[in-house]
Parts: C-alpha cells; sequence; structure tokens
C-alpha cells in the first residue's frame, strides 16, 4: 500500500481518466456529514469504524480521505487548529498532504482491489491477503506518534473471508485507530461488520453540485458544452461518476439505453437488450457496463422494496440479486463474455420477477 502510484495503471477506486479523491483538495455538498465527523474528532467522540454510506459516485471516498488527511495532520484533538478548524480541509502542500497524495504515509494503509501483474487487470474482489496486508498498519506504533488509518473501498468488493478478516479488527481495534469504510450499498454489508461501526449516510447530490463537482474537475470534463454537463448531471441520479460516465465520448448513447432498459424491466425491449449488450460487450465500455449494474441494483432494491405478501417473493429477489452479483464478479475475473452476460441477467430477471 505505502508505494509511489503508477500513473499508467488503473486505479479501482477511481473513475478512469478522473483525479483520484485523494488528490481532491475540495468536498462538493455533505456540509453537515464533514461537521459530523469534526465535532466527534473534536471533542472526543471519535468512534473507530465508520461505515460511509451512499450512492456511488457521490463523494464518499473524497470526505473520507479528507478525513484521514485531517486527522493524521492534526493527531491532537484539544490543539488550537482543530479547535479553530472551520472544515476538515488541510493544505496540499502540508507534509502530510503529500504523504498521503504519494501513498506514501507511514501510518495509513488503503485496502482496495490491486491491479494484477500476472493478468494485467484489476482484481475482481478484495482478497482476504489484501486485508490483512492493509491492517498491517494497526500492528506497528504510529511512526509519527499519532493515530494509524486505514480506508478500505469499497465495502461491496470484499468477499466473504476478506470481510471476516476486516470483521477481526473492527471488534478489537487497537487505540488511536481508525477504519473508514466506503459503502455504496450499506445495507449489504457484513451485519456484523455494520453493527460495530458508526454509520454516515451521505445524501445525493444536487444537479447544481454535480455540475459544480465536474468542472472543478478541469478538462476534458470541463471543456464539455454547459448544456452537456446540466444534461449528464440530471441524468445522473445525484452521481457525479455518472455524469461523467455519461459525459464520456465512449459511453454516448449508452447512458440512454441503460435508462430505456431499466425503465422496461422486468421484461424490457429486446432489442434495446441487443443495442446495449453490443455497446458495453467490449471493454471500452467499461464505465457503462459498471452504471448498468448501479441502475440494476437500483431496481432491484425498489422493485423489492415494493412487493406486497409474501415474503417468499422478497426472498426470491434476493436471491436473484446474489446470483447476479455472482455472476458479474465471475464475468470479470474469468474474462467472460460481457455481451452473453448483459443478456442472460435481463433474461433471468425476466424470468424470476413477476411482473407488477
Amino acid at each position: 500500500m505505502k508505494k509511489t502510484e503508477s500513473e499508467d495503471l488503473p486505479e479501482a477506486d477511481a473513475l478512469p481518466g478522473a483525479p483520484h479523491p485523494r488528490h481532491a483538495t475540495s468536498l462538493t455538498g455533505h456540509k453537515a456529514a464533514e461537521q459530523e465527523l469534526l465535532s466527534a474528532y473534536r471533542e472526543r467522540r471519535l468512534a473507530h469504524a465508520w461505515l460511509i454510506g451512499g450512492r456511488e459516485g457521490i463523494g464518499k471516498a473524497t470526505l473520507a480521505w479528507r478525513f484521514a488527511r485531517f486527522v493524521l495532520a492534526n493527531p491532537d484533538p484539544a490543539a488550537a487548529a482543530v479547535r479553530e478548524a472551520r472544515d476538515l480541509h488541510v493544505e496540499p502542500s502540508h507534509s502530510t498532504a503529500r504523504l498521503i497524495a504519494q501513498l506514501a504515509h507511514p501510518d495509513f494503509s488503503l485496502i482496495r482491489r490491486e491491479w494484477q501483474p500476472a493478468t494485467k487487470r484489476l482484481a475482481s474482489e478484495i482478497s482476504v491477503d489484501a486485508v490483512r496486508l492493509g491492517l498491517q498498519v494497526f500492528q506497528l506504533s504510529a511512526a509519527f506518534g499519532g493515530w494509524r488509518i486505514a480506508i478500505v473501498d469499497s465495502a461491496e468488493d470484499l468477499n466473504r473471508n476478506s470481510a471476516n478478516a476486516l470483521l477481526k479488527m473492527v471488534e478489537e481495534p487497537p487505540q488511536r485507530s481508525l477504519i473508514l469504510i466506503v459503502a455504496h450499498r450499506p445495507g449489504q454489508v457484513l451485519a456484523t461488520i455494520r453493527s460495530r461501526c458508526r454509520r454516515l449516510r451521505l445524501d445525493p447530490l444536487t444537479q447544481d453540485e454535480i455540475v459544480e463537482a465536474a468542472v472543478s474537475l478541469g478538462p476534458p470534463w470541463s471543456e464539455a458544452a454547459t448544456d452537456k454537463i446540466a444534461a449528464a448531471a440530471k441524468r445522473a441520479n445525484g452521481s457525479v461518476r455518472e455524469a461523467l460516465a455519461r459525459l464520456a465520448p465512449e459511453s454516448e448513447g449508452a447512458g440512454a439505453l441503460i435508462d430505456s432498459i431499466v425503465a422496461g424491466l422486468p421484461r424490457p425491449d429486446p432489442r434495446a437488450v441487443a443495442r446495449l449488450a453490443d455497446a458495453i460487450g467490449g471493454r471500452a465500455g467499461d464505465e457503462a457496463y459498471r452504471a448498468f449494474h448501479r441502475e440494476l441494483y437500483d431496481w432491484l432494491a425498489s422493485y423489492a422494496r415494493d412487493l406486497p405478501p409474501p415474503a417468499v417473493e422478497v426472498e426470491q429477489i434476493g436471491a436473484l440479486w446474489d446470483r447476479i452479483r455472482t455472476a458479474e464478479r465471475e464475468t470479470d475475473a474469468l474474462n467472460l463474455d460481457r455481451k452473453l452476460h448483459v443478456q442472460a441477467v435481463i433474461a433471468e430477471i425476466a424470468a424470476t420477477a413477476p411482473r407488477r
């Protein structure tokens, strides 16, 4: 974890072409959540583990990095700098900020899906070995005498074994340790982990906030036409990541197809499904492929909530969710045909979910 990043390698927790959250110098929205973290630290009420939940791409990781940077830069909650702080900002020129930006801070660890040189691909999940390696930061004395911090991004990428390895540390944390867990679907996180974390739920961003965030990223996002950015923000469901995906040239047209298919579930137009499968079947459609699954999981959750008794139908949708998630992981891990995967998923939804 503690290594200088290779700029040419993809990072699992960053949108291709966009700055990684650790480089963000500002936070768009979420002022109340930021103040909650600051107050908890200042008043010495800081939980050792936080589950930061909300839609993907709304700034959860940016807030987690911002908090980690602040705590490491200000290890004494009673210090004047903490008492007088209005937010969690740390100047980029600060030595702590520079070390974190380089993934070189000795008291910090990042747990995420890692690049695999042998396959030249990102791992499909966070392995138990990756969790154990990342948690080693808590087995050492703090190099700067302050806090030791780990960010997990994201909880959805943990498998059963790696989640259990994380649970052991969450259950018995050492003094002055802090674990920040980013979760796109906190309800799906292992219940024993959830129960031991303080939960911080972030709301989707407004359209104006999404536009502000997109423009602040600079080229190529800020170079898009104003009306195009506004249109992407309107259809982004409160997510900057989704807006940026809609602005990417390779995703052009895929967003509308995804919207059309989701609106037609559980039995969408097969012609739209075929066009989408063709559009995101190759590696060029990575972000659209991820967007398809995000929308799909959101639809399944909404569908299950609206189902009337008996509960057996809800259980069937839960089992369907698990099968789709497993198929998604296997498709990525084994480099299977994404086109066939998309078509198979839609067919299974049509066969399992009764029409409302």
